[in-house]
């Protein structure tokens, strides 16, 4: 797996479009028949989809990260647990089952010395199992209002990072007004990644269910939530930075971590834990805090 350096939110304004845009109401969610139906309007065919309609994880499709994989000072250890990756039907505002992942209170289970994290949580990803090169990837998430926490949506090359590229969905580090988006590659990564923010508006925030999205073609990638577009990265432009390496396959990543250097970057906080407060600790510990996945899908590019 690829060592990850620090996701920012900096925002490149010859890249940015206006970001706070309405978003679609997402209360009545659409069913999948009607989701694949509009995208096979525009050509698309269905690639990759799950429902998590099962109780339990289809590992056909996904892989669970372990303990062996930390990076930017997260401040939990990821594990292969029906505690951390679990599932739940009826949940309101879904439609059918719920992917749950959740982070617990767990101090003296991880293995790691040096990390010795206090928390574990659910990494998944479909890494050697379903990879894509160009195509619209999109999720529905809901989220907790919660400081600290650092759940995401991305896709990552399968190479020495940053050399193939990164492309983040959705990251929300614990401020529920706002999620971030990005691209990393050679010369543009880390805190140099081409990023921006969308804001939310009319009352919503990621405690709502929101379809996040990204429409990737060889010219460029553009960034969705329910549907309104707010940043677009045109390959012209990477490459007054770098190197355009987005031609080739990516795999689907999605989890959540707590804490570490970009939650840190935004909220200053550095006790008890890097990034995330005692109240956010003491919400884990009582089960409170979890991302919740209604849906993944991912379709092939347009063909009309």
């Amino acid at each position: 797996m690829q060592t990850l350096l620090t996701k920012t939110a900096l925002a490149l304004p010859v890249l940015a479009l206006a970001a706070c845009q309405p978003a679609a109401d997402t209360s009545a969610p659409p069913t999948e028949a009607e989701v694949d139906a509009a995208q096979a309007q525009n050509g698309r065919e269905l690639l990759f989809s799950d429902e998590f309609s099962a109780e339990q994880l289809d590992r056909t499709k996904w892989n669970v990260v372990g303990m062996d994989f930390w990076v930017n000072e997260e401040e939990q250890a990821y594990v292969d647990s029906p505690e951390t990756i679990q599932f739940a039907q009826g949940v309101e505002g879904a439609d059918g089952g719920v992917l749950v992942l959740r982070p617990i209170y767990r101090p003296g289970e991880d293995t790691n010395e040096e990390r010795n994290a206090d928390f574990l949580s659910g990494r998944i990803n479909t890494r050697g199992i379903f990879e894509f090169t160009h195509g619209r990837a999109e999720a529905r998430i809901r989220m907790p209002d919660a400081v600290g926490v650092w759940p995401a949506f991305w896709l990552l090359a399968d190479a020495p990072w940053p050399s193939e590229g990164e492309i983040d969905i959705m990251e929300y580090v614990g401020q529920a007004d706002w999620t971030g988006v990005a691209v990393h590659g050679p010369g543009y990564s880390g805190d140099m990644g081409i990023a921006d923010r969308q804001y939310f508006t009319d009352g919503s925030d990621v405690t709502d269910w929101h379809v996040y999205a990204a429409e990737w073609t060889p010219e460029g990638v553009e960034f969705f939530v329910d549907d309104v577009l707010t940043f677009r990265v045109p390959k012209t432009n990477v490459e007054f930075f770098g190197d355009w390496v987005f031609d080739n396959p990516q795999f689907v990543v999605l989890n959540f971590a707590v804490g570490g250097i970009y939650p840190y970057k935004i909220n200053g906080i550095d006790e008890p834990y890097k990034g995330m407060p005692q109240s956010t600790a003491d919400r884990i510990a009582a089960g409170e805090i979890a991302m919740e996945v209604d849906w993944v899908r991912v379709y092939g590019p347009e063909t009309d």
